[in-house]
């Protein structure tokens, strides 16, 4: 079972685990980068919490996913229209003010994340904002049925840097907000430069 396969088959616990997390301190260090009314993309905006959040902040908020359940879910969710498209897909040209990924990017094989980076980086305006979140760690492969990838802080931040078009504003890690989990997330700003 593949990615997609997977978040259309458990779409509706992945939602109900989902949805109601408090993301509010993350979203405050993405957001004092932008101003109210700026172009925001939501990357495998799953449930839709957070794309609700901004839109209710007063954000123009563009929802994403690759799982046609959970766009469903998430439209039903936010009342916004959801983007049905993998990443690979994705063909903006300087649309977004920022790109806000929590999480999104998790599944996507290592020597796959540059060509994506590649793809999210063209969806910025220039002075764009991008925050990821990524499991913190080496892992990388099969747990269960889904392929994860996760990272320290120094691979990331060489990734981030080869693609010469991003300047790292913070790289930090946080624990997950879901207290049953003792997941650490490597989480990361940047601002788009070229």
């Amino acid at each position: 079972m593949d990615t997609i396969e997977y978040y259309n088959k458990y779409a509706a616990k992945i939602f109900e685990d989902t949805s109601e997390l408090d993301m509010g301190e993350l979203y405050r260090r993405f957001l004092k980068y932008l101003e109210e009314g700026d172009t925001i993309l939501d990357l495998g905006c799953g449930s839709g919490r957070d794309s609700l959040a901004f839109y209710e902040m007063g954000y123009d908020v563009t929802p994403l996913d690759a799982s046609e359940e959970m766009c469903k879910l998430a439209e039903i969710h936010t009342g916004i229209e959801v983007l049905h498209m993998p990443y690979e897909d994705m063909v903006f040209d300087e649309v977004f003010d920022g790109v806000w990924g929590s999480g999104a990017l998790i599944h996507v094989p290592e020597d796959e994340l540059g060509g994506i980076l590649e793809k999210v980086i063209d969806a910025m305006c220039r002075g764009g904002i991008l925050f990821l979140s990524f499991r913190e760690g080496d892992f990388e492969g099969f747990q269960g049925e889904q392929y994860f990838c996760e990272y320290t802080e120094e691979k990331l931040e060489r990734i981030l840097r080869e693609t010469g078009r991003l300047e790292i504003r913070k790289i930090w890690i946080t624990d997950d907000v879901n207290r049953n989990s003792d997941l650490r997330w490597l989480n990361v700003l940047a601002k788009k430069i070229s």
